[in-house]
C-alpha cells in the first residue's frame, strides 16, 4: 500500500511539473510574442531580401518562438504518459489563463501613471524624449487582434497536435516515439504559424498577404527545424521519467495513457 502510494505521489508530481512547464512557457510566449525580430540582425548578416511576389522575404520571427519549443515538447510528453485527456485539460486551462492574462495586462495599462515615474524616465540613454507610460501601454496592450489570434491558434494547434499524436500512436504502438512527437508538431504548427499572424495582423491589422506568408513561413521553418532537432531531448525526457518513476511503472503509465486514447 505504501509502495502504491509512493508511486501515485510521484505520478502526480510529474503531471504537476509538466503542466507547470507547459503553462509557464505558453504564457511567456504569449507575452513576448508581439515583438518581431530579425534573424539576420541576430546573426550579424544583411537582410536576405528573397523575392516573394511583389515584396522581399526577410527572416523575421515572433519572439514567442523562444519558448514555444518547450510547449511542444511538454505537450508530447504529457500526451505520452497521461493521454489525450491530460493534454486537453491543461490546454483549455492554459487558454483560460491566457485570456485572464490579457485582460489583467489591459487593465494595468489604463492605470494613471505616477508623476515621479514619468519624470525619472522622461529621456532614454541617448537623451531623447521618452514617454515610458506610452511605451508600456504600446508594448503590453497588444490589441484584440493578437489576443484573438493567439487564443484561436493556440487551441487549434493543440487540438490538432493531440489528434495527430493519438492517430500515429495507434498505428505505431509504443515504438517510434520520434515519429508521433515530431509528426504531430510539424502538422499542428503548420496551421498555428499562419493562423495567429493572419488573424492578428491581416484580419485585425494592416498586413498584406505577402507579409503574413513571409513571417508565417519563417516561423514554421524555425518550429519545424526545432521539432526535429529536439528529438534527442524527447528521448532524454523519457529516460529521466523512467528513472524517476521506475521503468516498469513508467511503461505501465504510458500503456494506460494509450488505452485511454484509443477508447
Amino acid at each position: 500500500m505504501e509502495q502504491f502510494s509512493l508511486h501515485e505521489r510521484k505520478r502526480q508530481r510529474l503531471f504537476l511539473f509538466l503542466c507547470g512547464l507547459f503553462l509557464t512557457n505558453a504564457l511567456i510566449a504569449e507575452i513576448i510574442g508581439a515583438k518581431i525580430f530579425s534573424v539576420e540582425a541576430l546573426l550579424g548578416m544583411a537582410p536576405a531580401q528573397l523575392p516573394l511576389g511583389d515584396q522581399k522575404l526577410d527572416f523575421n520571427m515572433s519572439a514567442g518562438v523562444v519558448n514555444w519549443p518547450i510547449v511542444f515538447l511538454s505537450t508530447d510528453i504529457i500526451n505520452e504518459y497521461f493521454g489525450r485527456k491530460g493534454v486537453r485539460r491543461i490546454s483549455f486551462l492554459t487558454a483560460g489563463f491566457i485570456i485572464y492574462m490579457f485582460f489583467t495586462i489591459y487593465m494595468t495599462t489604463t492605470l494613471p501613471p505616477a508623476e515621479f515615474w514619468l519624470d525619472v524616465n522622461s529621456t532614454d540613454e541617448a537623451g531623447n524624449a521618452f514617454n515610458i507610460n506610452a511605451a508600456f501601454s504600446r508594448i503590453f496592450r497588444q490589441g484584440m487582434g493578437i489576443m484573438v489570434g493567439s487564443i484561436v491558434a493556440f487551441l487549434l494547434g493543440q487540438l490538432l497536435d493531440i489528434s495527430v499524436f493519438s492517430w500515429l500512436r495507434k498505428r505505431t504502438g509504443p515504438k517510434h516515439i520520434w515519429l508521433r512527437a515530431t509528426g504531430s508538431t510539424l502538422f499542428s504548427q503548420l496551421v498555428d504559424s499562419f493562423v495567429v499572424i493572419s488573424i492578428a495582423f491581416y484580419v485585425f491589422g494592416n498586413w498584406s498577404i505577402q507579409q503574413v506568408l513571409s513571417v508565417g513561413t519563417v516561423n514554421y521553418l524555425y518550429k519545424g527545424a526545432i521539432a526535429i532537432l529536439a528529438t534527442p531531448l524527447l528521448y532524454l525526457a523519457h529516460y529521466v521519467i523512467d528513472r524517476y518513476l521506475g521503468k516498469e511503472n513508467a511503461e505501465k503509465l504510458a500503456e494506460e495513457a494509450a488505452i485511454s486514447t484509443f477508447v
